[in-house]
């Protein structure tokens, strides 16, 4: 008769079988997750394998102590992990588990990952631009013939869906919709050279702007030149907008290459969004959906600059403007004279 203390050789085999098993489950990949052909990187995070390798150099100082420290992530992999959530858009747990994960995790890499390009803004998003400014103003005038352009302005609306607590109605905008309202402006190939996400959704463009740390340099006399912007802004000498009603000739001349040389700004929101989808709803709290745009600001003028693939993308829908109808003396003199010498 067996021994009851003796274990069934089968038995036993098949339970080591197991539990390497279950090891090789809960166990991280420490596979390279840069290791795989450029279409496939692409079509998960946007960029090529050399623009991942760039991204993890200059984001290894910031985020390299902490992933030496827990052991847990490489840099590559928590890149890799945040640029799967911005390019996406899923929620943290679909990440989690396309790259077995916890949730937590997941939030914590992106937290990471997202408050490192912030701190990279004042390397990345300059301006009028990395090029010096005549080259800018040039470039411009080369679209449509509006001259001395250092940018077009605009903002747009980014949904969040996060409880907000005592000040969700700041954050109704004019949809019904909850979001933040975001200032861009951008120069002639479409990067963004300056940003304010931190205003909730029921704000008006003009007092963005009004508020802004740009309005105040361009009000100094910091730059020489103007910006581009619609009606939902005031008309500066600073910052040009179109003839509410346009009288044939001229004025109707000036408007149309206006309209043509502003849609560089619409063309920016709309490939920001289709390259980073997590734009179109962020379902995180104001303050970390104001971290995560800037960090795919970041992103995408790296792409822009190191001239990464395009996503296909439609301009989207514009946000309905409420024109504020408020023309500086200053302003409509120097829209005049524009006007008179390059559009008579």
């Amino acid at each position: 008769m067996a021994s009851p203390f003796i274990e069934d050789p089968i038995e036993e085999g098949a339970q080591i079988v197991r539990r390497a098993l279950r090891r090789e489950r809960i166990f991280l990949d420490r596979s390279n997750p840069l290791d795989f052909a450029d279409d496939y990187l692409y079509e998960r995070y946007r960029f090529s394998r050399p623009g991942l390798e760039y991204i993890c150099q200059i984001l290894e100082p910031h985020i390299g102590r902490a992933t030496r420290r827990s052991a847990a992530l490489t840099v590559p992999q928590s890149v890799c992990i945040a640029m799967r959530f911005f390019t996406t858009g899923s929620y943290l747990y679909t990440v989690g588990d396309a790259e077995r994960l916890s949730k937590n995790t997941v939030c914590r890499v992106v937290h990471q990952v997202a408050s490192a390009l912030t701190s990279l803004m004042d390397d990345f998003i300059v301006f009028p631009g990395h090029l010096p400014a005549h080259v800018i103003k040039q470039q411009f005038y080369a679209i449509a013939g509006f001259p001395r352009v250092l940018g077009c302005i605009d903002s747009t609306l980014i949904p969040i869906s996060a409880p907000l607590g005592e000040d969700e109605r700041d954050y109704i905008d004019q949809y019904n919709s909850r979001s933040l309202n975001v200032q861009m402006t951008c120069d002639h190939t479409g990067i963004i050279t300056s940003l304010d996400a931190k205003w909730p959704g029921s704000v008006h463009d003009s007092r963005v702007f009004r508020e802004s740390t740009l309005h105040h340099r361009l009000q100094q006399g910091h730059f020489s030149g103007v910006l581009l912007g619609d009606r939902g802004y005031a008309l500066h000498p600073f910052l040009m907008t179109p003839y509410p009603d346009p009288e044939p000739g001229p004025q109707t001349r000036y408007n149309l290459a206006h309209n043509r040389t502003r849609v560089k700004i619409e063309n920016s929101f709309s490939l920001l969004k289709a390259r980073f989808a997590s734009l179109r709803c962020l379902r995180v709290a104001p303050d970390r959906a104001c971290k995560i745009i800037a960090a795919c600001c970041v992103l995408h003028n790296i792409a822009t600059i190191r001239k990464e693939r395009a996503p296909c993308f439609n301009l989207q829908p514009l946000d309905v403007v409420d024109p504020i109808n408020l023309e500086y003396p200053t302003g409509r003199a120097v829209r005049e004279a524009i006007t008179s010498e390059f559009f008579t």
